[in-house]
């Protein structure tokens, strides 16, 4: 009876212990567009052609500082949501998620001519295929939306 119990935490762990594990992706934009989201992690981007990784830019209007500040404000607002760098029209978060402790990256870039924050964000954990990358972006959208 203990054996298939000890054995559960075991793997549990060690599938935590590599999803937090894994070094941080390749980030940033290049020519206005974000990396490709990879096809073996959970991954969304508004500029995703894909039904998978697809997710709808988050509309935003205003003064691009004002506007940087709410989303930061808004990512921090999310459970383990922590900006880690913003210049000028882009923004750099991570997010640590509260069962597994499992890390997300996200990036944000705010245009303010289209009146969108274009949005990418991806799992560190290869091994652990969950909808956390989307369902934090949707709850970033949801605060934001609430600061405009």
């Amino acid at each position: 009876m203990k054996q298939p119990l000890v054995t559960f935490l075991l793997v549990v762990s060690l599938a935590a212990l590599f999803a937090c594990s894994t070094k941080i992706p390749n980030l940033g934009m290049t020519d206005g567009r974000f990396a490709v989201c990879p096809d073996n992690v959970d991954c969304v981007s508004s500029q995703a052609t894909d039904a998978k990784n697809k997710i709808n830019p988050i509309k935003a209007s205003g003064d691009p500082n004002k506007v940087m500040v709410d989303l930061g404000n808004a990512v921090e607002s999310v459970f383990g949501g922590k900006v880690l760098l913003t210049e000028g029209n882009y923004l750099r978060a991570e997010f640590k998620s509260s069962v597994l402790r499992t890390m997300d990256d996200a990036e944000f870039y705010y245009d303010p001519q289209a009146g969108l924050i274009q949005v990418h964000a991806l799992s560190r954990g290869e091994f652990l295929d969950f909808t956390g990358s989307r369902d934090r972006i949707e709850e970033v959208r949801t605060i934001f939306s609430g600061m405009q």
